[in-house]
């Protein structure tokens, strides 16, 4: 009988992953899953959105990318859960290039679902907190310049002196929402729209898609 605590299992089933990802040994690694098992990956071992379903599926990309990735410090965040059998629990890990969060779930010793989820690359990471960008800067700054100034030269060294890595489609919620992210990131990006102001698109949408009439009952 399994006396452990929820976090004691979900500790020990991470210590077993990351000593069989560390050497290499597939075989070991797969061999802490169910054979009904699940492991979705959000970019931080396969660089794509993916799902894994079953320990074959697993097996072949864990070959395919384990080389060079170097999983580690498998970290329980917080303490794990558990109901009708299942122990449930939020962790923490890196590898070579990044730093991610990740949510466990386990039938008895082996996991039934397992999600990873790329948080940060490893020297990109999102200035915020002490680090944030600042809107404008206080005291006596010799040369100081105000933010219209300081956007307006940001925008004349974009795709001169500093090239744009991302090229955004569509200024509209999205788009916009996105280009925030990625300044965040230090990413130089350009968003493109076809319409004269970004959001356009919403603010035209009952002239692109004809002109809608409340119903007379709401006039």
């Amino acid at each position: 009988m399994n006396d452990r605590s929820p976090t004691q299992q979900a500790t020990h089933w991470l210590t077993g992953l990351e000593r069989a990802l560390a050497q290499g040994d597939v075989a070991a690694a797969v061999a802490l899953f169910d054979t009904d098992s699940y492991w979705r990956d959000l970019l931080a071992f396969t660089w794509n959105i993916k799902t894994c379903e079953g320990p074959a599926a697993i097996a072949d990309m864990l070959a395919a990318v384990l080389d060079g990735l170097k999983p580690s410090n498998w970290r329980i965040e917080g303490e794990a859960s558990q109901d009708n059998g299942m122990t449930e629990a939020w962790f923490t890990f890196e590898t070579a290039l990044a730093r991610g969060r990740g949510l466990l779930r386990l039938r008895g010793d082996r996991c039934w679902t397992l999600l990873t989820t790329m948080t940060e690359l490893k020297g990109l990471e999102e200035r915020k907190g002490p680090t944030r960008s600042m809107g404008t800067t206080h005291g006596v700054v010799p040369g100081r310049k105000n933010w219209i100034e300081r956007r307006t030269e940001e925008e004349a060294a974009l795709g001169d002196s500093k090239q744009p890595y991302c090229l955004v489609i569509g200024g509209g919620q999205c788009g916009i929402a996105l280009a925030a992210r990625l300044r965040r990131l230090d990413v130089p990006t350009i968003v493109v729209e076809k319409h004269a102001r970004a959001g356009d698109k919403r603010r035209h949408r009952g002239a692109d898609q004809g002109a809608l009439r409340a119903p007379e009952r709401w006039r």
